[in-house]
């Protein structure tokens, strides 16, 4: 599984909650963050900004990959349904590409080639803090899918 997240140097405690959640996963699952660079805001339009982003995100994305856009106009899910959720998508062969846009969110490149979108809330976050809410949502998806003890009904 591949997390492709517009923006670099998260602040530390980003990076440690994510590794610490990445990490969980052990042998089971290989799981990798990887930071795009994000377009430099003010130097160039913001279509020109989400067509560089656009670029970037598509070239880090194996052409095998089953992606799934972080995006506001996705579908929520409760915790059993987003385990279900990533059961059927890592089922579709290929590794699974989860993506996380940058300040503008995506382009219609990027649009074009998801196979599906998941909205975290209908909240807004900052995208390092949903970098942090992707990684523990998807071990706990994946404790429910195998039965750890991580996930717990109140």
């Amino acid at each position: 599984m591949l997390i492709l997240a517009v923006g670099q140097r998260p602040p530390g405690w980003v990076s440690a909650a994510c590794a610490d959640y990445l990490g969980r996963f052990g042998r089971r699952l290989k799981v990798e963050l990887r930071e795009i660079a994000p377009a430099r805001r003010g130097a160039v339009s913001r279509d020109a900004a989400l067509a560089q982003e656009d670029a970037r995100l598509l070239a880090a994305l194996p052409d095998s990959a089953w992606p799934v856009l972080l995006d506001a106009g996705g579908r929520q899910y409760d915790s059993p349904g987003l385990a279900v959720a990533l059961s059927d998508w890592l089922a579709q062969g290929g590794p699974l590409a989860l993506m996380i846009g940058g300040a503008d969110g995506f382009g219609p490149g990027v649009r074009e080639r998801v196979r599906s979108q998941w909205a975290l809330s209908a909240l807004t976050f900052p995208h390092m803090l949903a970098r942090v809410l992707v990684a523990e949502q998807l071990y706990r998806a994946f404790s429910l899918l195998h039965n750890l003890p991580y996930h717990r009904e109140h």
